[in-house]
């Protein structure tokens, strides 16, 4: 009788995991790599890895729905002389059409309206249903200038100067051929179905002493009327924030590696950049050490999906947060509805990201007339308004529990971490200790 081993469970290697495989495969099929949209997918620390403390005998809690706990925000006060005051510290981020449909851009903007809130352009210009239907639009500047004139300037209600963006830090955007239609070629002054690049970087400046005559420029255009914001990707905030203000912006927008993009290397959305919630603490720690915390308004974006995420947000220092991934999930993204016609693009609800391809099924990232009829831009904007409302109503119930009558209230001493990781990028004690990791050395 011949004895044989026992035979070993087949083991798969963390390292080259069944997505790598794939990707090793495509690429070596392909020799091109991969381009997506959204943002970064890969595990990374995030609110979830903080809990608030809420009020007990220590502290006095507020009585929910009874007693008032504001949300109402003015950004732009430093400089413009027509600050924007918002009713909710949410905002809708700069998403351009030519990457969304018309419908989807126009769905954004009733949304916001009802909500009380602001949405953004992005890149591409303006188009009359997005301003028609805004009641408080911000303008993007990039370095493409796609769709960029005075009269537009001065039609918005602010105008926010895009450096970079969370997914691509340091990277330009993308707009395949396939998405250029008559339209978008008419706006952007492209041919129709050729691929459009962005550049990576403005070509008016090469510092924050060029960025500051470009802000002086913006404002004698609009003759100072339009609080002026400048964007960044989250890379190096603290210097970047600094900047920023030393260059005379009125709002400094932050947008971590979860922050979406329309398409761009996949490389780029997984390996550049830094998350969210690393972001937060040195920006709010640049504008404390100038003396302008709360002076010069700071809104971050990333990965922003609930009302504990926009409460934790604002207690680490954070004035409002944007939101782009999650707005157009409620609109209908990725709805299982549509999962037959995923399917048929070789995915599923859930995982689609081949925003550059045009074909969404549900109508959104696309130019295509027909998907585009799936999108009702008014009972869109009506499932935006809900989730924005469900959104405040969160973050309300969870700052009156810690004693706030204000989200603006919230503050670092009512949060704890779960992981050393969360706790040093935050800059708030690990759970059940005093420890914050880095602090005094230690």
């Amino acid at each position: 009788m011949t004895y044989r081993n026992p035979p070993t469970t087949p083991r798969k290697s963390a390292t080259f995991d069944d997505y790598t495989l794939s990707e090793i495969r495509r690429a070596a099929a392909t020799g091109i790599y991969d381009i997506r949209g959204a943002g970064a997918k890969r595990k990374l620390p995030h609110f979830d890895d903080l809990l608030f403390l809420g009020a007990s005998i220590s502290r006095y809690p507020l009585e929910g729905y009874r007693e008032r706990c504001d949300t109402s925000i003015v950004l732009g006060s430093r400089h413009a002389k027509k600050p924007i005051e918002l009713k909710i510290p949410i905002t809708i981020a700069g998403m351009s059409f030519g990457s969304l449909s018309g419908p989807a851009k126009e769905a954004l903007g009733r949304g916001a309206t009802l909500s009380g809130t602001s949405t953004t352009t992005g890149d591409g210009g303006m188009t009359e249903e997005e301003r028609g239907h805004s009641q408080t639009l911000v303008y993007q500047y990039l370095p493409s200038r796609y769709g960029m004139n005075p009269r537009d300037l001065r039609r918005a209600d602010a105008i926010e100067i895009v450096v970079g963006q969370g997914a691509k830090p340091g990277g330009g955007g993308m707009l395949l051929g396939q998405k250029i239609s008559d339209r978008v070629a008419e706006m952007r002054t492209l041919p129709k179905g050729i691929d459009q690049r962005s550049a990576s970087r403005h070509p008016d400046w090469t510092g924050p002493d060029d960025l500051e005559i470009k802000i002086l420029e913006l404002r004698e255009i609009t003759d100072w009327e339009k609080p002026i914001y400048v964007k960044v990707g989250g890379a190096r905030p603290y210097y970047d924030t600094a900047l920023a203000v030393k260059s005379g912006a009125d709002v400094v927008v932050i947008d971590g590696m979860q922050g979406g993009t329309a398409a761009t290397q996949e490389v780029f959305i997984e390996n550049v950049g830094q998350p969210t919630l690393a972001c937060i603490r040195p920006a709010v720690q640049a504008l404390q050490d100038l003396g302008m915390h709360r002076k010069v308004q700071l809104i971050v974006s990333g990965g922003i999906r609930n009302g504990a995420d926009v409460a934790k947000a604002l207690a680490l220092g954070v004035d409002a947060v944007s939101i782009g991934t999650a707005a157009l999930v409620a609109l209908g993204d990725n709805d299982p509805r549509w999962e037959a016609d995923y399917n048929e693009l070789g995915t599923t609800a859930g995982a689609y990201d081949d925003w550059h391809e045009g074909r969404d099924p549900a109508g959104i990232t696309t130019q295509d007339p027909e998907l585009m009829k799936r999108v009702d831009p008014i009972a869109a904007g009506r499932r935006l308004a809900n989730y924005l409302k469900v959104m405040t109503l969160e973050a309300q119930t969870i700052a009156r529990a810690c004693g706030k009558n204000s989200l603006h209230n919230l503050e670092p001493e009512d949060l704890v971490a779960l992981t050393i990781e969360a706790a040093a990028m935050a800059g708030v004690p690990l759970a059940g200790t005093n420890w914050i990791p880095g602090k005094n050395g230690f």
